[in-house]
């Protein structure tokens, strides 16, 4: 079960990599979380790209997560009467409800919600920034603007408004289909596109009713202007650089990153950086050196989880594309450099016993030095906790509950273990040590830091830290526990 890397890595399915060879191979190369896009695809082949991943899981014995990412809203502009025209620099230029193809001088804009929200001086961008137009006068159903980058747009191409908060739900009727769908078949794991507000988490937060974890995808500079606020709200978070980077000055976007990161692990909420990581493999067998750069950033940086889209979903060397991604990671991780600098954004702890039990734990896994850190959660909160640490030792990670296991799948540095819980604090230790032995995270002599949050069958917070050193004596207890367990 063991990965010999703390940050996860999230692959996309699509075209490339739905079948169960391929997927088979994705997990060995170090998938960790398979991303189903719902901005493609019908429900039923979601459904049997499920069935082929729970396949799967049940073939190597080890939970796996599935991410559902909810489409959102998508605002393009309308159609031309010859498919496409040439914008001047300068021109005039403007942008309706009517329904009529449009032509150099004008088109349509579907979204009667854009001309409410608009005001002069505002700018849309077209074509993921391509081109560029300056409001000079707007109204309810039409927008007058001046080409402030020029060129060639096309038929429903896609529009962004940096400057703009619309007064729209994140959730499309279609994103609520797909989100009850989702549910019906067990995803757990759902990403929240066009987040804007605090509001728009509630509601989607709301469908859910705890039936799943919400991981707000942030890709608007509303949303960064609410940033803690939504973090504390959400489950997770996904750095969204598409639209992001499309919205805001490119040169903003890194520092962004960072802030999203250090607000996530301050909170103790995972952060997937996403787009673009390895682009250039969609089409070449290496990255280029600046990808390379990328991603071992974001492991200095401590995001829990990055992420490939297109270079596993289109892409036409998808297995190297995820092979590539775990030996960057692993050459980061083994970097001298490395506990420094992922000490430089560490969180600080609050003044509560779990974060006091946590610090402890962290502490004394590298003072004794010890094998692992051990957690048993019902909730999955006590592994977060011993995951926000960040600690340089594996984290092992008991639950009862499958759907929280295979949320843990993403989370940095946790190994999950789906197990009943123990009766007493004896069982608890002596299934720690039977697991961390039998999957090579220990050995005899070793030492485990065991956390927990007693009492065991109900929700605790985390409130005891053991110190465990594994005896040959302990053969014969560790003999009892039911080997009845998922690792």
């Amino acid at each position: 079960m063991r990965r010999l890397r703390q940050t996860k890595i999230v692959a996309t399915i699509g075209p490339a990599s739905g079948t169960d060879e391929m997927l088979a191979h994705l997990f060995q190369a170090g998938a960790d979380v398979f991303r189903f896009n719902f901005s493609h695809g019908t429900h039923e082949e979601h459904a049997a790209q499920l069935k082929r991943v729970r396949a799967l899981e049940e073939r190597v014995g080890r939970p796996i997560g599935v991410l559902a990412d909810l489409q959102g809203p998508k605002l393009r502009v309308g159609r031309f009467a010859n498919s496409k025209v040439s914008l001047e620099t300068g021109n005039a230029f403007r942008l309706d409800l009517s329904e009529e193809p449009g032509c150099v001088d004008r088109v349509q804009l579907p979204h009667p919600e854009i001309f409410e929200a608009l005001r002069p001086g505002a700018k849309l961008l077209l074509d993921d920034g391509r081109l560029c137009l300056g409001v000079t006068a707007c109204g309810p159903d039409f927008a007058d603007t001046k080409v402030v980058t020029g060129g060639t747009l096309s038929n429903n191409k896609g529009v962004n408004l940096p400057d703009v908060v619309l007064d729209v739900s994140p959730l499309t009727e279609k994103d609520r289909r797909d989100l009850r769908f989702a549910l019906e078949i067990g995803i757990s794991l759902i990403a929240l596109s066009f987040v804007q507000r605090p509001e728009d988490v509630e509601e989607a937060l709301g469908l859910i009713d705890g039936r799943a974890h919400l991981i707000s995808k942030l890709e608007k500079p509303s949303a960064i202007e609410k940033l803690e606020e939504i973090v504390d709200l959400t489950d997770g978070v996904m750095v969204a650089r598409g639209d992001l980077g499309v919205e805001l000055p490119p040169e903003m976007v890194p520092a962004i990153q960072k802030r999203i990161i250090r607000a996530c692990r301050q909170a103790g909420k995972p952060v997937i950086v996403a787009t673009q990581m390895l682009d250039s493999m969609i089409t070449a067998p290496t990255p280029t050196r600046a990808e390379t750069s990328d991603v071992a950033n974001a492991v200095y940086e401590g995001a829990d989880a990055v992420m490939l889209s297109g270079e596993t979903a289109v892409g036409q060397h998808p297995v190297a594309a995820v092979s590539m991604m775990d030996r960057i990671i692993k050459h980061s991780e083994n970097d001298p450099a490395y506990p420094d600098l992922l000490n430089a954004g560490q969180a600080v702890p609050r003044r509560t016993t779990a974060d006091t039990i946590t610090e402890s734990a962290s502490r004394a896994s590298a003072t004794l030095p010890a094998a692992a850190i051990v957690t048993f959660t019902i909730s999955g909160v006590t592994a977060l906790r011993a995951s926000r640490r960040r600690p340089l030792v594996p984290i092992l990670v008991f639950t009862p509950t499958l759907w929280i296991a295979r949320n843990l799948s993403g989370v940095w540095g946790v190994h999950t273990i789906l197990a009943e819980m123990m009766n007493d604090h004896v069982d608890m230790d002596a299934l720690a040590v039977k697991v961390a032995t039998e999957e090579n995270f220990a050995k005899s002599g070793d030492h485990l830091v065991i956390t927990a949050g007693l009492p065991l069958h109900i929700l605790s917070p985390t409130n005891v830290m053991r110190l465990v050193q594994i005896q040959h004596v302990e053969t014969e207890r560790v003999a009892e526990v039911p080997a009845d367990i998922r690792v």
